[in-house]
């Protein structure tokens, strides 16, 4: 005979519970980060104090702003020297390690160090992205939770999850994708006891971006009568796979850049001035690879950015991002990446049609496929990158209700439905039928 031990069901309702607490929080934290890197944005390039969001790519400085990306990078330095060393690369990464080599443990000052150095760094112009910093906040947000409320390791690694996927969701508006990067990357696992949690705390924090007033898609994409034909189909898989030899080698450079810089005969804190300076240079050379840059991904796929000045961004973005990012400063990976692949897109949309002129190849289509490939072959988190690119660039009012509907479904069930329709029949035979969410013992006859 088996019995279901009630704790576990107890503690899974707290882990929801906490789940919509941590989702909630999460948004704000990157509300917050999003209003920081706009503060400082203005600060080092305008002079100003504003929240205003600007794009640095449309605007020309003196030769003089070279300097600005140094001094943020002398701030980051000094942070990371005497805040913590963990602030330091672009967050997931290090979340990952938290839960493969701590315990899920991240310490409670990277809740604060690594959003305001990332908002510093991207600030000061460099090419980073939000995603990073603020998957690593929540993360942070969720391990100090757990380690409060006695959680076992394996709770703390989903409430670790929960604020990954609620400040990724928070940024992009893709509690889909969010889900599945948990699954893909942080969890390591596939069972509902882990990742039900986790649907709560996306649907919360989507649900709190719309009531905000952000309902548009983060890179809205034209419509197409036609997207796919028996003459393009081939050519969008071969861009993909293009596209994914490109991650493998933009990869390996950056590991490639960060063992230079490691030969360095200077501390570590000084690396990330000479990625700054770096940064500085390109972006008098080329403003648009300053900063987050989302427009230039926006432009990509609604068909407004051509040949040379995709070229041009793909090469420069490159250049700054790798060496910045191998100096060890504090920014995100995510965006750099869909601005190289939409970027690349670009470029190849035009070698499609002077090797195929009549296969009806849509740059904008090849942009999409292009991006979402850059982040899959960088990260092998290939559902993850299908259905971030889906959602980023497409608007699923519908998607936080019926997550929310089906776990609470889901919760109810598990509470008042002994067995499923599924496994009813089958238990009545005397077969038992294993079941994560209950810790199950066999009682001495």
């Amino acid at each position: 005979m088996y019995k279901q031990i009630e704790f576990d069901r107890k503690k899974l309702i707290i882990l929801c519970s906490l789940a919509a607490l941590i989702g909630a929080l999460a948004t704000v934290v990157a509300k917050v980060l999003l209003l920081a890197i706009a503060f400082f944005t203005n600060l080092f390039w305008f002079q100003s104090l504003s929240t205003h969001r600007v794009e640095l790519g449309e605007h020309q400085f003196p030769l003089i702003y070279i300097f600005i990306p140094v001094i943020g990078g002398f701030i980051v330095g000094l942070m990371a020297r005497y805040g913590s060393k963990a602030i330091r690369g672009h967050g997931i990464p290090e979340v990952m390690e938290n839960i493969l080599t701590k315990e899920s443990k991240i310490p409670r000052r990277m809740t604060l160090l690594k959003p305001l150095s990332a908002a510093i760094s991207i600030g000061s112009g460099g090419p980073f992205g939000a995603e990073g910093p603020i998957i690593a906040t929540g993360s942070s947000l969720g391990s100090w939770i757990g380690r409060h409320f006695y959680f076992s390791e394996y709770e703390r690694k989903i409430l670790l999850a929960v604020g990954a996927a609620a400040g990724m969701t928070a940024i992009f508006g893709t509690p889909l994708a969010a889900v599945f990067i948990c699954i893909e990357l942080l969890l390591f696992e596939f069972s509902a006891k882990s990742f039900i949690p986790v649907l709560i705390a996306v649907s919360t924090a989507f649900a709190i971006r719309l009531a905000s007033g952000h309902t548009h898609a983060e890179f809205p994409i034209g419509e197409f009568t036609e997207v796919v034909n028996g003459k393009n189909i081939f050519f969008y898989f071969m861009a993909g796979a293009v596209t994914g030899a490109v991650a493998c080698v933009v990869s390996k450079l950056v590991f490639i850049i960060e063992d230079v810089f490691e030969k360095l005969p200077i501390h570590w804190m000084w690396w990330p001035m000479i990625g700054g300076l770096v940064v500085g240079i390109i972006g008098y050379i080329d403003p648009r690879s300053l900063g987050v840059g989302y427009v230039n991904i926006t432009n990509a796929l609604q068909g407004k950015l051509l040949l040379i000045p995709a070229i041009t961004l793909f090469v420069f973005k490159f250049i700054s991002w790798s060496i910045s990012l191998g100096s060890g400063t504090s920014g995100g990976t995510l965006a750099p990446l869909l601005t190289f692949g939409s970027s690349l897109g670009v470029i190849l949309s035009y070698v499609g049609h002077f090797i195929f002129p009549d296969a009806g190849i849509i740059p904008e289509v090849t942009a999409l496929v292009c991006m979402s490939s850059m982040f899959s072959g960088a990260t092998r988190a290939v559902l993850t990158s299908t259905i971030f690119a889906l959602e980023v660039t497409g608007t699923h009012f519908g998607v936080a209700p019926l997550l929310l509907g089906n776990s609470a479904a889901y919760l109810i069930s598990l509470f008042f439905l002994k067995e499923t329709i599924m496994t009813e029949k089958i238990v009545r035979r005397g077969v038992h039928v294993p079941n994560e969410y209950f810790s199950v013992k066999k009682e001495a006859p």
